[in-house]
């Protein structure tokens, strides 16, 4: 409530500084504020919003107006008023310091029983990897080998569907994502991404659309499948692959491509590697792209300066969201915006594995920074923006699966900022999140015997 009501009354500019300074003391110290002291998320907001004000009189070089309309703030209260702030932060920065990182988010430090949800195991995969809902309520979910399921919300699994292209399975690379058409429910098009073998041990990812035909036994098969999209050029190598999908309101089809861990390429009009890519749900370019002036492979070029882009949701407003792991340090979650370039691999908040520095975002302005960067890395898997009911307090907000982190990641969307708002621990390397069709939430687990977990409200 108190956010609410100051986010009324300070510039949202110097709102965004101040609140990017503090939310580490936030973060760090959460464990303890939801412990001993029940109201301190309330000081901490006043505290932000005068840190704002402080801000906001130093930087903008003005004198500054109260939010009660007491005339002009004076010179001592100013100095004392900056005082009583950084006591207060710097009080909130040891305490939190007693807390490691990894485990000082809201929810992360506490027991099952205090989580806002409880969870059911469904049924159990081999290397899962996505999920995404049947009208009927059933899922289909991708296994890395090359499977593609139907499985039911009490967990019984069909057999195999028959059709799936051969994938080349190993390393990051096998079967991907999968999604409906918008126009499921008449055409029953369904598209699939994977990892494709070349010639000469090169690899690539591919993105196909099929026709989803159930069989009487209740297994299903794909028919007149259709590779629509490719990596190119293929290279050696089976890492980031990205490959994530989603289709926007205006029903053009979204893909990540990863730079294949060959960092250049990100840059590249040549190569579609590095990119996110925009197409028309035949595969076809639309003439609205940005570089759609321009020869060659660049046509399907929306944006580009990625490394490995492994979730992308679309908000409420048409916003388009994605993430994308860094290096050693530096995952980002990035608004995606018409032609925009990201930076990979001339920017990051990160540094290369052998420790070799790369430049921060901030020193090159004309490349888009992200929105949230982690360091530590969360190592960031699936991605949904909750639309639904069941959690009404989290209607809005970004759920990212952690690998690395094994946590389940809540991000704030607020227009066209963001921040982490909370973590949970789930114990297990995160690979999907996806919304059911009542508003629960569901997870796959990572790697062999991953879970499918259902997550409802704590009672």
């Amino acid at each position: 409530m108190m956010k609410k009501i100051f986010s009324t009354v300070i510039p949202p500019r110097w709102n965004m500084i101040a609140k990017n300074t503090i939310d580490e003391i936030i973060f760090r110290t959460t464990s303890i504020r939801n412990r001993i002291i029940p109201h301190t998320r309330n000081i901490f907001f006043i505290s932000q919003s005068f840190l704002c004000y402080t801000v906001n009189y130093e930087i903008g070089g003005k004198k500054l107006q109260t939010a009660t309309g007491r005339g002009t703030a004076k010179e001592k209260y100013m100095k004392h008023l900056r005082v009583f702030v950084t006591g207060f932060a710097l009080a909130g920065f040891f305490m939190g310091s007693m807390i490691h990182p990894s485990t000082a988010a809201p929810m992360a430090a506490r027991g099952d029983r205090d989580k806002p949800f409880v969870f059911a195991s469904v049924a159990t995969f081999d290397e899962p990897w996505a999920m995404t809902f049947l009208p009927d309520g059933r899922l289909l979910v991708t296994e890395k080998a090359g499977r593609l399921l139907i499985v039911s919300q009490d967990g019984k699994k069909s057999g195999p569907i028959s059709g799936v292209p051969a994938v080349d399975h190993g390393g990051q690379g096998g079967l991907g994502d999968v999604i409906l058409h918008p126009g499921y429910s008449t055409n029953g098009l369904v598209y699939l991404s994977y990892a494709e073998a070349g010639d000469g041990g090169l690899r690539g990812a591919a993105v196909a659309r099929a026709k989803l035909a159930f069989t009487p036994d209740g297994n299903g098969k794909l028919v007149d499948l259709k590779i629509i999209w490719r990596q190119e050029p293929k290279v050696t190598g089976r890492g980031h692959f990205g490959h994530r999908l989603a289709f926007s309101p205006e029903n053009f089809l979204f893909i990540t491509s990863g730079e294949r861990q060959k960092f250049t390429p990100a840059q590249d009009m040549n190569q579609n590697l590095g990119k996110i890519i925009r197409l028309t749900d035949d595969g076809s370019v639309p003439s609205s792209n940005p570089f759609a002036d321009r020869a060659g492979i660049a046509k399907q070029i929306w944006t580009l300066g990625h490394r490995n882009p492994l979730g992308l949701a679309f908000d409420a407003e048409g916003r388009l969201w994605s993430h994308e792991m860094g290096p050693r340090g530096g995952d980002e979650l990035n608004l995606i915006k018409r032609g925009d370039n990201y930076g990979w691999p001339i920017v990051s908040d990160g540094n290369h594995y052998n420790g070799r520095s790369i430049p921060d975002h901030s020193t090159r302005p004309e490349f888009t920074a992200p929105k949230v960067s982690w360091t530590p890395v969360i190592s960031p898997a699936g991605f949904i923006i909750y639309a639904a009911d069941m959690f009404p307090r989290w209607k809005g907000s970004g759920f990212i699966g952690g690998l690395s982190s094994e946590a389940l990641i809540r991000v704030v969307m607020d227009g066209e900022t963001a921040y982490e708002a909370e973590r949970f621990t789930m114990g297990r390397r995160i690979r999907e999140v996806e919304q059911g069709p009542d508003g629960a939430i569901w997870v796959l687990e990572d790697e062999t015997g991953g879970r499918l977990l259902k997550l409802t409200p704590n009672p």
